[in-house]
Formats: structure tokens, sequence, C-alpha cells
């Protein structure tokens, strides 16, 4: 039985094997042939990108190999000379410790931000991304953040910049102006302070105006001897160098002194006291040490020798010269009440009892 024509699949709709087999055919060929033109750009930018990213680790790894050999180095010079006999004067271990590795941690961020961003710059321009919008957006943002975080790039740069002068470091008595107190840690944003009540004083670096570091260098401990204008100069000097000789033979003293004691002279001259000024050079942070136990020995010696510092209560022998030179000071004041015909006198008699029958005055 003939099947009807409506029913019969058309010529048309039935797909032609030969056809997809040939557009096939096609579109492997054109894929082969657009993989055979490029592949060689292709494995040139793969390598090139590969070759960027092996020398940047390279680099860095190197870098920051370089920097902590060159600290460890540094921490070692500081524990060989604190192991010296003067290596407490001259170093001091954790303040090294602590600056060195501050430096060293910059130092590395510095080189891996470098590093990497280059290399990062490097891989989006050998991809054919243009820079130029990239850089220009990154300003902006950067101008944008430097506004809104003022204070802390202030605090950073200047942290930065204290570690790498070595304006004061750790176990150091500075003056910061905002606070003064022994360095107990030292930050690129922060630095941290004891004060004399053993108070911890926290001061931003960029606050930090002006530093006065009292344990760099050398100190001067200065005393003021008040004496009386009639002792002999040449007396009161050569008892100061006896004080003086005995200081610098005794522990710990002789280490504390980085300098004879010397008499500077006379710093003032009134009619009733002189002052001898006293000096010397001391070991930082121990001058006021050093002045207490000058005064202490100076007062000791002093007694000894006869010599009186003004200042104290006056002695018996003073107050029989002061009566001497003035006749008129044991002579009493004179006084009304010694004459008995004195208003005064007659005021103080008793009043006498009133007579029978007179009016009294009653309340």
């Amino acid at each position: 039985m003939p099947w009807p024509a409506a029913l019969l699949p058309l010529a048309a709709d039935t797909p032609d094997p030969a056809a997809s087999v040939k557009e096939a055919h096609e579109s492997v060929t054109n894929a082969a042939s657009f993989i055979e033109e490029n592949w060689a750009g292709w494995l040139y930018l793969g390598l090139k990108i590969l070759l960027i990213l092996v020398i940047a680790a390279a680099l860095r790894s190197l870098v920051r190999k370089s920097l902590t050999k060159l600290i460890v180095r540094m921490n070692r010079g500081a524990e060989a000379v604190e192991g010296m006999a003067l290596g407490g004067l001259l170093v001091n271990a954790e303040r090294r410790r602590q600056r060195s590795e501050a430096i060293g941690s910059v130092l590395r961020s510095v080189a891996s931000f470098l590093i990497l961003g280059t290399a990062g710059l490097m891989v989006l321009g050998a991809l054919g991304i243009n820079l130029g919008p990239l850089l220009a957006s990154a300003g902006v943002a950067g101008v944008a953040i430097g506004f809104g975080a003022r204070n802390l790039v202030t605090d950073f740069l200047s942290g930065v910049f204290m570690i790498l002068e070595d304006q004061y470091g750790v176990g150091d008595k500075i003056d910061a102006g905002v606070a003064s107190g022994e360095v107990v840690e030292v930050g690129l944003r922060v630095t941290k302070l004891r004060g004399d009540n053993g108070e911890i004083w926290y001061v931003r670096n960029g606050e930090i105006k002006r530093i006065g570091n009292l344990s760099q260098g050398w100190a001067t401990a200065g005393v003021d001897v008040h004496v009386k204008p009639s002792e002999s100069l040449t007396r009161i000097r050569e008892v100061v160098k006896h004080v003086a000789e005995g200081l610098a033979k005794e522990s710990p003293w002789d280490e504390r002194l980085w300098g004879p004691v010397e008499v500077l002279g006379l710093d003032e001259v009134l009619l009733a006291s002189m002052t001898v000024k006293v000096s010397a050079k001391t070991m930082p942070g121990q001058q006021f040490a050093v002045e207490r136990e000058l005064r202490w020995r100076i007062k000791e010696a002093f007694d000894e020798a006869g010599i009186r510092i003004i200042g104290g209560l006056p002695a018996a022998e003073d107050e029989e010269d002061a009566a001497a030179a003035d006749p008129s000071a044991g002579v009493a004041a004179p006084s009304a009440l010694a004459n008995p015909a004195s208003p005064q006198s007659l005021a103080t008699a008793p009043i006498p009892p009133s007579a029978a029958g007179a009016p009294r005055i009653t309340k």
C-alpha cells in the first residue's frame, strides 16, 4: 500500500552525511591552521611569562636571604661586643636586635613590593594589556589613601627614618617632648616609654618633633657647694680633690666616672654666701647617682675639715659673734608696764569693791 505524500520525509530535512563530514573537516582544518600559525607566539608568550616569574621569585628569595644574613651578622656582632668588659657600656644587645629586625623587615617588604610589582607589570604588558589606565587608577587611589591615612603614613615614615638614623633605642632614656622615660620598645608606628613613676607611654612617631637622648655619649654631673665667704678657696679645692680621688678609686664609681672630678671655680659670690661649682663627666644615665654620692662625701669631708655649708642651723659661735657686734641685741625693749604711774599700769589694777548702799547696776 503506498504511503501518502504528506507522510513521506522531505529530502531537504534529511541530513547529508557527506556535508556533515565536510564541515567537520573544514573546522578541524581551520583550527589546526590557527594553532599552527599561532603556536609559536603562544609558546614564546608562555615562556616569557614563566621566565619573568622565575626570575622574580629567585631574585626575591636571594634578596631576602641576603638581608637575613646581614641581620644575623649584626646581631652576632652585638653579642660579641656585649661579652667584653665594656660591652654593657658600648652596646645594648636588645636595642641592636630590635633595630636590626625592624630595618630588615622594612627592607624585605620594600624589596618584595618592588620585585613582585615590577614582575606583575611586566606580565600584564606581555599579555598585551594597556597599563596606562591601570597606572592612572592606581595613582588616584594612592593619592586618596595617602590623604585619608596621612597620620599613619607620617608615623610610619618617621619611624623608618628614626630607626635608620639610630636616634634612640631600647634602654635609652629620652625626652620626647610629649613624654619622657626609658625606651621599652621601638616600632615603626609607636614608641613605648616607661616613665619615672612606672607608667607606660605610647607615643606615635609622627608626634615626636624633637628628641633629647640622655643615654648617648656621656653625661655631666654638676654639684653646687654653698659656703661662707670667709672660707679659704684653696682649702675647699684641696678637700674636694681629696674626695674626688677617693671616689675614683672605689667601685662602682670608678666605672661610672669617665673623667676627673673638677672644681670649676666660683659660680656666684654674695654677701652671705658663695657658690663653688664642681663637675664630672660620667657614664650616660649615671650622672644623678654620681651627684648624690658627691654631695654626701663633700658634706662629710667639710664637716671633718670644719668648713660650714650655708643653709643649715647657725652655730653657737655665730650667735656670740652677732651679740658682740651689736650690744643692744642683749638689752630688752622698754615696757610701759614698768612704770606704776603709767596709764597702762593703772588700767591693769584691780577694780575696788563697791561701798554699802551704793546703787548696783544689774543686768
